[in-house]
């Protein structure tokens, strides 16, 4: 059916609302037709996300109830006495897309677990586990802008569902060929025949419990919390309660929050772009930060599974620490922690993802654990701590992402700022008994391993012609191989998507192990890389580059002349 044909169809449809009909026919540019209809939202590195409004290739109800459709019959299919738990966070319609998501899986026969109130998603996480359901959902966009929204779906071990399950769930939704076929029933029914339950504050306080035994120092923490002054900003989000209360069970009593930013909002009012990845986003915090004179100031994303984080240098500036360096920071402090505790496992390992810092290979070498590597998305990482909880041939410790997601502890298996945010607090209160700041911690471990630096460039193509541009790009890497990039010779090409390395010295070809990505990575000479992919929630191509400098400031200039020339090859793709 083409895209003509599906509008046609959403406007004479008797299931389509009047109000998204007087939209539809509000649009004069084809353009903008042809983008709201010529596909269905499709399932990235994190579910489902799209900008709000009419159409198939939208969030709204109609997209979110023939996915949930299909989410529906692929559980009862597969699942024996099949169960569901769903949280929401403040965007706009949230709690809308998770009420509608419940009655229809209810209508099912699927029994789910609905928080009573917005929730992150490592608490959907977590609830999945605790509950032992068939499955999970998060009505989120993470850290998109107000315009958007989204629809994450869970596996039953507390993950992000796999590529595998995902195929087998989206073969379902394709199923759905009309809006007639998707069941619902109402609130009262489902409560009455025992299939929506309310998960209240039971399983938010075994969570925050579970949170607290990652304390590392604990006797550290027990004496010295009192002492660290905090700033911290919840964006508007889900983050707030939780991580408040962490902090304040522990004994932080100098949590200082941004008032402007401390309640849920969808419109995000003070942070149009609400990714503590964005320095603006600490526009509030650093203005607060002038009269409390902080150790720390960290933020959460609206769904509470990112974490961003400024620190002061030696000379009182500012320093907006990337989701490497955090990366970094939390790797090494909870290797040297654990072993002046006598607590690293013999079979530890941490997890990171291929566009993320090399640095800590060296970290990992350093205290004896393996270092693996994922493809990008979180659910790779926890695909592997389900792997060794199966195999016991390894202990997780820690994974992250170099887009500011990190995770200890294996009672959540996605990203989770709260778990972060807490190890971040006793990071810095260790360094503060010692007489230094995050940023003096973080320069001793590049004097250790190595000044590494990395950096990452969006190029935004939006709509059908732009997601073909996308495409094209990636593929005129794949047909080329560079010999060299700046002068400086290339190694290795590793090609995901064919799940093959090629020595570009020697000719010769090995296989790659991991799950076919469409991912292109180059490795240079000098210990340099980069990556380009299409993102998986946004309309965007994103370029990874990596150096390894002499010092601070070589790695910076390194890191600079490195992205222009990166730039200038991608842009040849495009033009090509």
């Amino acid at each position: 059916m083409s895209y003509g044909e599906k509008y046609q169809q959403w406007l004479t449809s008797e299931y389509v609302s009047e109000e998204f009909k007087t939209e539809l026919r509000g649009i004069t540019d084809e353009k903008e037709i042809e983008d709201r209809f010529y596909r269905e939202l499709e399932f990235g590195t994190a579910g489902l996300r799209g900008v709000l409004g009419a159409g198939t290739n939208r969030m709204n109800i109609h997209t979110v109830g023939k996915a949930t459709e299909g989410l529906a019959r692929y559980l009862v299919e597969t699942t024996e006495n099949p169960s569901c738990a769903i949280a929401y966070d403040s965007r706009i319609k949230s709690d809308e897309f998770a009420k509608i998501s419940a009655l229809i899986l209810a209508a099912h026969g699927v029994k789910v677990y609905l928080y009573e109130e917005l929730a992150p998603v490592p608490l959907l996480s977590f609830a999945v586990r605790h509950y032992e359901t068939s499955a999970g959902v998060v009505i989120t966009a993470s850290h998109n802008p107000k315009e958007y929204n989204g629809y994450k779906v869970y596996g039953a071990y507390g993950g992000q569902v796999t590529d595998e399950e995902a195929d087998r769930i989206l073969a379902k939704i394709g199923e759905v060929q009309d809006f007639s076929h998707v069941r619902t029933i109402t609130e009262e029914e489902a409560l009455a025949q025992g299939l929506l339950e309310y998960i209240g504050e039971d399983v938010t306080r075994t969570y925050i419990e579970a949170i607290k035994s990652l304390t590392v120092k604990k006797a550290l923490v027990a004496d010295h919390a009192k002492e660290l002054k905090i700033i911290y900003t919840p964006l508007h989000g889900t983050g707030n309660k939780p991580v408040r209360r962490v902090l304040a069970e522990l004994g932080y009593t100098q949590v200082h929050v941004v008032p402007e930013q401390e309640l849920p909002d969808g419109t995000f009012p003070t942070a149009p772009y609400p990714n503590p990845e964005n320095p603006q986003v600490f526009t509030l915090a650093l203005e607060m930060a002038k009269t409390i004179q902080p150790d720390i100031i960290f933020g959460t994303d609206p769904d509470a599974d990112r974490v961003g984080v400024i620190v002061k240098d030696s000379a009182g500036n500012d320093q907006v620490l990337s989701g490497n360096q955090i990366g970094m920071l939390i790797t090494y402090y909870l290797l040297t922690a654990m072993k002046e505790e006598g607590k690293i496992p013999a079979n530890g390992a941490v997890i990171k993802t291929i566009v993320s810092t090399e640095s800590v290979r060296s970290i990992a070498q350093d205290f004896g654990v393996d270092l693996l590597d994922v493809l990008t998305g979180f659910k790779y990482i926890g695909e592997k701590i389900e792997e060794f909880k199966a195999t016991g041939e390894k202990t997780f410790i820690f994974g992250f992402e170099e887009s500011f997601g990190f995770l200890a502890g294996t009672f959540v298996r996605d990203k989770d700022a709260v778990v972060a945010s807490m190890i971040l607090c006793e990071i810095a209160t260790y360094y503060k008994t010692k007489g230094m700041t995050l940023y003096d911690a973080l320069l001793e471990i590049y004097t250790k391993y190595g000044f590494f630096r990395e950096d990452i460039q969006s190029f935004t193509r939006t709509g059908k012609d732009g997601q073909e541009q996308i495409g094209q790009c990636i593929e005129y890497f794949r047909q080329n191989n560079l010999s060299e990039v700046g002068g400086v010779k290339t190694l290795f090409k590793e090609d995901y998507k064919r799940r093959e390395r090629l020595d570009l010295q020697e000719g010769q070809i090995t296989p790659i192990t991991l799950p076919s990505s469409n991912v292109i990575k180059y490795t240079l000479a000098d210990g340099s890389w980069f990556v380009v992919r299409p993102s998986g929630t946004e309309p965007k191509m994103k370029a990874y580059v990596a150096v390894r400098g002499a010092s601070l400031k070589d790695s910076e200039e390194k890191l600079a002349a490195f992205k222009k020339t990166i730039i200038d090859i991608v842009n040849q793709g495009f033009n090509a």
